[in-house]
């Protein structure tokens, strides 16, 4: 399979980042609270899979159906093509059961993952079967709270894991210049809470609310932060590759704002980027970690 390029291989890069920063006690809570035996999951904004993935790794399914839904096709085309190999090679069978369908095996686990290219809001319009166990991932701070949130709840019956909700921290160290830092940071989190699809900087904090004015009981909370540092002069397996891109949001999101001076701006971009390929840079991004039963 040939290596991915743009987004797809972003989210093959942050795998290990996530991998650090999901909240180890929500995780606990998840396993302790699954139901015995098969279980159905959902997942909203799945992307190339990586989270059904870690949760083979994990243990944390045995036998399941696990549908993926994601609204970008790039995400579903090499999800199909990696899901395959990247079971081959941690000791998994697996078989083709459609165009969009893999069953992975071994001798203690069998899932079934089915890819679904859609809009999870068109998909929920179609589809009315909840499931046990909802996942959103990286997701619930990219649309509108709390509007949508009934609807994306009635994805499940049970459960939801709802992780890496961003919540208005960005750090990037060593400091470039202590008043541009803070502008930028500010700036851009600004152009979250004004995306036209929704979203909100402080969506984390903002859930304790949400969930519980939508009669969800949550069952643990945590934070999830991403804290991404040099070691050994480097960064661990794709982690420079994630930076990259992280400082790729920024100037997408920033480029010809009018209350930023555009060659600072391309300065700071670039020192930046050297902080990188010196393996001087350090990135935290603070997020929040959600279980959630439906009462």
């Amino acid at each position: 399979m040939s290596a991915p390029g743009g987004f797809s291989r972003y989210l093959l890069s942050k795998q290990s980042v996530d991998d650090r920063a999901l909240n180890k006690e929500v995780v606990a809570a998840l396993k302790a609270n699954l139901p015995v035996g098969p279980i159905s999951v959902i997942e909203a904004g799945a992307g190339i899979g990586t989270m059904l993935l870690r949760m083979l790794r994990w243990n944390l399914v045995t036998e399941a159906t696990y549908i993926l839904i994601d609204e970008l096709e790039e995400n579903i085309h090499f999800g199909l093509s990696y899901l395959p190999v990247w079971a081959a090679e941690n000791g998994f069978s697996v078989d083709r059961i459609d165009l969009e369908t893999w069953m992975i095996e071994d001798e203690t686990r069998a899932v079934t993952a089915r890819y679904v290219h859609a809009n999870v809001f068109d998909y929920l319009a179609n589809h009315a079967s909840p499931a046990d166990l909802l996942v959103a991932n990286a997701f619930l701070d990219l649309v509108p709270l709390p509007a949508t949130l009934p609807d994306l709840l009635s994805l499940t019956k049970n459960l939801a894991w709802l992780t890496l909700n961003f919540d208005g921290m960005s750090i990037l160290e060593p400091a470039i210049e202590d008043a541009l830092d803070r502008k930028i940071e500010q700036l851009y989190h600004k152009t979250m809470d004004l995306r036209p699809g929704g979203g909100d900087s402080q969506t984390g904090r903002k859930l304790f609310g949400y969930l519980a004015g939508a009669g969800l009981e949550i069952l643990s909370a945590g934070a999830s932060d991403w804290v991404v540092y040099p070691q050994a002069g480097g960064y661990p397996d794709e982690e420079a590759y994630f930076l990259n891109f992280i400082l790729g949001f920024y100037r997408e999101s920033l480029a010809d704002h009018p209350d930023l001076d555009a060659s600072a701006f391309v300065h700071w971009l670039g020192a930046r980027r050297d902080q990188i390929a010196r393996g001087e840079l350090v990135y935290i991004a603070h997020q929040i970690d959600f279980l959630v039963r439906r009462s």
